[in-house]
């Protein structure tokens, strides 16, 4: 069997519609695990849904649409993955939001608010959601997509790194609690990808020819440039790794 199998395992990620999470949640299925597609709107989960099970098989994916600002849709999608699936064995966190793109002295109270309760708290209220169920199992990997942004600073997206900075430690937190119980918690810090949540960072061409002219890989990312570090903090190979957030950014840190 290998390592990174995760046959009747049971994972929720969040922000999965697209980008990011659907690459994960992707990397996942190719696994075995069954997954919750779970973004803001429904239609969007239903539709990665079905592709994945056209490839994997019905019953792979299913779609449970929460938004990851309200509480109660957080509860309800637990409530949904458990009586639907079973348990949940992997949470990925992956939606997050940012709002505002200037200089930190210009954000609004709204604002900054925004980024934080979405982008820390959010995660916070989906691990507590999660750590029941593992608890009584012994057993349960969970991911926090984070971003290098969480590393240096930025004149342009400064509250958003904020938060990722905040994410590292939640990491480091929930990792020290759980481990006795079985439970890895980890992150991943992405740097520039390529999707349309980042897209004011690399839409524009002499600004995207810049960027990889500094990057040692020469390019920035593809979400599935993403997908196999959560599918090995998701699986057995990972088994003695915990507390820890892996850098995954075309070599923009080094």
């Amino acid at each position: 069997m290998s390592s990174f199998d995760l046959t009747g395992k049971i994972a929720v990620v969040t922000g999965s519609s697209r980008g990011i999470g659907r690459a994960i949640a992707e990397g996942l299925a190719a696994q075995g695990a069954r997954v919750v597609i779970s973004s803001r709107k429904q239609d969007a989960c239903e539709e990665v849904a079905a592709a994945i099970n056209s490839v994997h098989g019905d019953g792979t994916a299913v779609a449970i649409a929460a938004s990851i600002s309200e509480k109660a849709q957080l509860e309800d999608l637990f409530a949904q993955t458990k009586a639907a699936l079973g348990p949940v064995d992997i949470l990925v966190c992956n939606a997050a939001s940012n709002p505002y793109y200037g200089s930190m002295d210009g954000i609004a109270d709204e604002q900054f608010r925004k980024i934080l309760d979405n982008n820390v708290i959010s995660n916070h209220w989906l691990i507590q959601l999660a750590l029941p169920d593992m608890r009584s199992k012994g057993d349960g990997a969970i991911v926090v997509i984070s971003s290098i942004g969480g590393l240096r600073a930025s004149t342009t997206i400064g509250a958003y790194c904020i938060s990722k900075a905040a994410d590292f430690q939640l990491v480091r937190n929930y990792a020290a609690e759980n481990g006795k119980h079985g439970i890895r918690v980890n992150g991943i810090a992405p740097g520039l990808v390529k999707t349309d949540f980042a897209k004011a960072l690399w839409d524009n061409p002499e600004a995207l020819a810049a960027t990889e002219r500094a990057l040692a890989m020469r390019r920035i990312g593809e979400p599935d440039d993403i997908a196999g570090a959560a599918v090995y903090l998701a699986s057995p190979a990972a088994r003695w790794t915990t507390g820890q957030t892996i850098v995954v950014d075309g070599g923009a840190t080094i």
